[in-house]
């Protein structure tokens, strides 16, 4: 066990750990979706609401300037968090996919044209796909994917075969959400930019699993959301490098991204207020902060090196079942486990495991082409974080056995 860590005093500061499903005890797995709250998020989201409710950066009352100043605050807290030069090129996005789309929807629809090629992986979310075949279709620009080995990582030497002239995009998950695999990002990084392409980085997987330094990586783009690393829903984060965000239009029209209207011609706003149009998710902001500052208190190294302790644990457990196959079985990968049994329905499974108070993701998590790479409609997925203990994958593995009792 990880002594550097006391998990019942972290269990407590998590007061969802306490609910009763079907009559047992909350066993939750499904933190690759999202991460549960712990009570300092909670407190700073109602503790907004109760004493400074108000809109913010154009009110000059006391609620007001305290509201944007604990908005601003929280924007420089994530460029820390990122080691991001400037805290102008953090952008407050509703999450991942809106900051992929931000992207696509504007540098891409700028700079991009006929011809153009752009390369994902094989283990994109949906949301790392869709927004890039819309571009294609509007601009004629053409989508290539680095293929993977069956052990769900890609094949590097097949990257560099798709790269060329025609590359000007290059868009990748850090962590894939179906198999945790940790990708090479800064070799993919490096690789792109030898031959003049831009690179997003998809981080929704690896915030809360990762030290993420975008200058070290020196990718132009990374996005990720904060509710999958202890923070509120409903708000991420993009950061791009100022002299692409300063040359790219905005996203959306009003409020905060204006500098002056008239009915004749807008000036738009610097950055980083260019796009961030209305009001903003501004409790949320606000929350995110403190997410990340439990994040520091518990420190990411203790975090990485228990998970990863749990990881370990929980696949020699259910390697003993009998049928039972990991998908996902990347040498570098984050706690993140997901599999199949013969003969059983990964849906029949999560509503029998769930009727025992387990809370585990099932279906193809957002990655229909990844699954049809592996031959499979879908997985069951478990994925642990902080606050989850070797007794309840005890838990999961004693459900496991009565599932096959019951189905198999």
């Amino acid at each position: 066990m990880n002594n550097a860590l006391d998990i019942d005093s972290i269990r407590n500061d998590f007061p969802i750990l306490n609910e009763i499903v079907n009559g047992k005890q909350l066993v939750y797995f499904d933190n690759a979706a999202t991460t549960q709250k712990p009570r300092l998020v909670l407190d700073a989201l109602s503790g907004y609401y109760e004493h400074y409710n108000a809109n913010i950066h154009r009110g000059i009352h006391h609620l007001a300037e305290k509201a944007t100043s604990a908005f601003e605050l929280s924007r420089r807290r994530l460029q820390a968090f990122l080691n991001a030069p400037l805290a102008e090129e953090v952008i407050f996005t509703y999450g991942t996919t809106d900051g992929i789309n931000l992207v696509a929807q504007t540098y891409g629809r700028k700079f991009l044209k006929e011809g153009d090629e752009i390369i994902i992986t094989t283990m994109e979310h949906h949301s790392n796909i869709v927004p890039w075949q819309m571009l294609c279709e509007e601009k004629g620009c053409i989508l290539k994917v680095i293929p993977i080995n069956e052990d769900g990582e890609l094949l590097m030497d097949e990257y560099e075969k798709l790269l060329s002239e025609r590359t000007k995009f290059v868009s990748v998950v850090h962590v894939s959400n179906a198999l945790g695999t940790i990708n090479p990002v800064k070799e993919i990084v490096e690789k792109a930019h030898r031959i003049g392409a831009k690179v997003l980085i998809d981080g929704a997987q690896a915030s809360s699993h990762l030290t993420i330094d975008v200058q070290d990586l020196d990718c132009d783009f990374y996005t990720l959301s904060l509710h999958k690393i202890y923070g509120p829903t409903g708000m991420g984060i993009l950061y791009g490098k100022k002299e692409l965000l300063d040359a790219m239009p905005p996203y959306r029209g009003g409020g905060e991204m204006i500098k002056e209207v008239t009915f004749a011609k807008t000036t738009y706003n610097e950055l980083p207020y260019k796009f961030e149009a209305g009001t903003p998710n501004i409790a949320d902001v606000i929350a995110s902060k403190y997410a990340l500052d439990y994040v520091d208190t518990l420190g990411k190294s203790n975090i990485a090196a228990y998970e990863n302790e749990l990881l370990e644990y929980a696949t020699s457990a259910v390697s003993e079942i009998e049928g039972l196959k990991i998908i996902g079985k990347a040498k570098e990968k984050v706690s993140v486990l997901s599999f199949v049994i013969d003969g059983i329905h990964h849906q029949d499974m999560g509503v029998i495991l769930d009727q025992q108070g387990i809370a585990v993701r099932t279906g193809h998590h957002c990655t229909q082409p990844l699954m049809q790479r592996f031959g499979i409609t879908g997985t069951t997925r478990a994925s642990f974080a902080v606050y989850n203990t070797k007794e309840e994958i005890d838990r999961l593995i004693q459900g496991l056995h009565k599932v096959k009792k019951m189905l198999g």
